[in-house]
């Protein structure tokens, strides 16, 4: 695939603007002692989409900065690339084939879901402990390889339902234990350094729980057989072309968008889980415990909320969410015990991006990212470069996020002593 120059010179017009754009309208913000925290994000947009036009408008006026400031500069540079790139190479199916770009972003939709719900465990337990557990990723694995002994080799006739909720009890308890016998110690003033103490004891328990699986079950990869198979709808009648119809286990939605059936059911799943579980943090005394702890552990505790059992509820839940995701996406990929690796760097990149601490806020990353993997490996025809490309994806929108917007899209400043708002 060959740009013209057209392409790359509006890139580099956009680069150009872009940062421009960031870099000034904090300094004018700045001097006008007036707020900052969104300024490089809108004014990089702003840059990127409109060049000096809408540059010149924000520095005389400098309006304050809203959320819906912060959202038409963005979806104009995403059409400005958009337009730019269809001008360039007319021939792409991104362009041609709306069938295909149909079916890129919904698939897009349905792997960002499952992104952002690998990323909540993560989320809650910085939120609450104000620790990156490095073992995320290998409980992920764990989720998914008691579900597959579960469903396909001990008890194939109970049904995925079973192996799911030992996937769920199992890691859970497991969280709750490591968290009361090798984290409580950074609370109770045993460790001089509780931060770097954090990431190592989580670090040796990836890599134990890594290894050991591998010692015990072997390095050959598994999958488990699928959960659910979609019904063949026809509506309204079987020569009506608006019809839902199967294919090699996918869904085919009004002969247009293909769909994975492991996937789609995955996607579904995370959606009740994450209805259930923001249920759970904003309408019972529990979650707003832990809201109330990731707020301000002192003042929790003054109003009665015992701090280290919320630790050990908020690590013993996010270890078991990890392990749910690895539970429902086992029937969609080839499982080792080193398929950790790679959803715990994503995950990484979601929470970042969402906003550290922010659980709706890693669920929409989580969907963003989906989305620019979709579009990036959709809009590439050589098929092999587009898949060594998708890792580089998830970096791009990582560092363009610490650069305009190091908060996050939903994040926010904190106190300290405090690690984000659930």
């Amino acid at each position: 695939m060959e740009f013209s120059g057209i392409f790359w010179g509006v890139i580099g017009w956009m680069i150009f603007w872009g940062v421009t754009g960031s870099i000034v309208s904090r300094r004018v913000y700045l001097h006008k002692d007036l707020d900052t925290s969104n300024t490089g994000l809108v004014g990089s947009m702003l840059g990127a989409a409109t060049g000096p036009v809408g540059l010149a408008f924000l520095w005389m006026k400098t309006p304050e900065i809203t959320t819906r400031m912060m959202l038409f500069p963005s979806l104009a540079t995403v059409a400005v690339f958009m337009l730019t790139f269809s001008i360039s190479d007319p021939g792409n199916l991104c362009v041609t084939n709306g069938s295909f770009v149909a079916s890129q972003i919904s698939n897009g939709l349905i792997i960002g879901i499952i992104y952002g719900f690998m990323a909540l465990g993560l989320t809650l337990i910085f939120s609450i402990l104000g620790v990156v557990s490095f073992a995320h990723g290998e409980f992920y694995m764990i989720g998914g390889m008691i579900t597959y002994f579960f469903t396909t080799v001990w008890f194939p006739e109970l049904g995925p339902i079973v192996g799911i909720l030992a996937a769920c009890i199992s890691t859970f308890i497991l969280g709750a234990v490591f968290e009361r016998v090798f984290l409580t110690p950074m609370y109770t003033g045993k460790v001089d350094r509780p931060v770097e103490y954090g990431i190592l004891i989580t670090f040796g328990l990836a890599f134990t729980l890594q290894y050991f699986i591998q010692a015990t079950v072997g390095a050959n990869p598994v999958k488990a057989k699928r959960f659910f198979d979609f019904p063949k709808v026809r509506l309204p009648s079987a020569e009506d072309p608006w019809l839902i119809k199967t294919s090699r286990g996918n869904m085919e939605l009004f002969d247009t968008i293909s769909i994975s059936n492991p996937r789609f059911t995955a996607a579904v799943m995370c959606i009740l889980v994450f209805l259930a579980l923001m249920y759970f943090l904003r309408r019972t005394w529990t979650g707003k415990a832990l809201r109330a702890v990731s707020l301000d552990r002192d003042a929790a505790a003054i109003a009665g909320i015992n701090p280290n059992k919320m630790n050990m509820l908020a690590f013993a839940l996010g270890s078991m969410i990890a392990a749910l995701a690895g539970a429902m996406l086992v029937q969609a990929f080839s499982w080792l015990p080193q398929v950790g690796a790679i959803p715990a760097m994503r995950s990484f990149v979601i929470v970042v991006l969402g906003g550290l601490g922010s659980i709706p806020g890693a669920f929409l990353g989580g969907v963003i990212v989906g989305l620019v993997e979709a579009a990036g490996t959709g809009c590439i025809p050589n098929a092999q470069k587009a898949a060594s490309y998708i890792p580089a994806y998830g970096m791009i929108v990582l560092t363009l996020t610490l650069l305009l917007r190091p908060t996050g899209l939903l994040g926010r400043k904190y106190a300290s002593g405090t690690h984000g708002k659930v």
